[in-house]
């Protein structure tokens, strides 16, 4: 768009009456986008002056590119899970193990030697009064395994950065948490992990008592029984 786009002194948007907005819920809203506003991309706000054209195209570009990011994060990690799953399946299977796919299937009756996807698994919540189902991306029951053995539950994890691991760390530590109360300190937890993992993350985890191994190392799965 043109420069003057991004000065509110030379452009409007048009009105609709068919909207019957009044002027207060307009100015809340414009209070709103005014407060959250990032005044480093946008500097003439503070100043309350209108931006200069090399101002409004710089500003307009980060914007963009920030908008691009927060769309295809998403649709990025989604692939790369799907990538980590497939990877998975090709392994387990070269060592003969056999994938289960039976609609309602409970992690805990699967025999040993076989897998499965996307499981939902129930944990008790609130001490005890209700469940919950919560989703796990493998399910791995060992050849090895003995009678009443738990699976061996793994989350496939993702990131393009370091921050979004920060904010998503959390997400597993609440996961081993709900499972232990349901299922005892022996129930296993691992992550599948591929792309940007720093020590914060990392540290975070092992403190919870949870491990991983990475895409590029399948073979550390045997060092978990598998």
């Amino acid at each position: 768009p043109p420069s003057s786009f991004y000065s509110s002194t030379r452009y409007r948007f048009p009105t609709y009456s068919c909207l019957n907005l009044s002027d207060a819920p307009l100015n809340r809203i414009g209070q709103v986008i005014t407060q959250l506003a990032d005044r480093d991309i946008l500097p003439w706000l503070e100043l309350n002056r209108d931006p200069s054209d090399a101002e409004a195209h710089r500003s307009a570009t980060i914007v963009a590119d920030r908008l691009c990011s927060a769309l295809t994060n998403p649709i990025l990690r989604n692939a790369q899970e799907q990538r980590q799953l497939l990877r998975a399946k090709e392994w387990l299977e070269q060592r003969g193990y056999v994938q289960v796919q039976i609609p309602g299937l409970l992690f805990s009756t699967l025999r040993p030697g076989t897998f499965a996807f996307r499981l939902n698994v129930k944990v008790r919540q609130d001490l005890g009064t209700r469940t919950v189902n919560i989703p796990v991306d493998i399910v791995i029951m060992p050849r090895s395994a003995k009678v009443e053995e738990l699976p061996l539950l793994v989350e496939a994890k993702s990131a393009g950065d370091f921050t979004n691991t920060n904010k998503r760390r959390k997400e597993e530590a609440i996961k081993i948490t709900q499972l232990r109360k349901t299922y005892g300190e022996n129930v296993r937890f691992i992550l599948l992990l591929c792309g940007y993992f720093d020590s914060g993350y990392l540290g975070y985890e092992a403190a919870e008592g949870i491990d991983w191994f990475w895409e590029h190392r399948m073979d550390d799965l045997e060092r978990f029984g598998v």
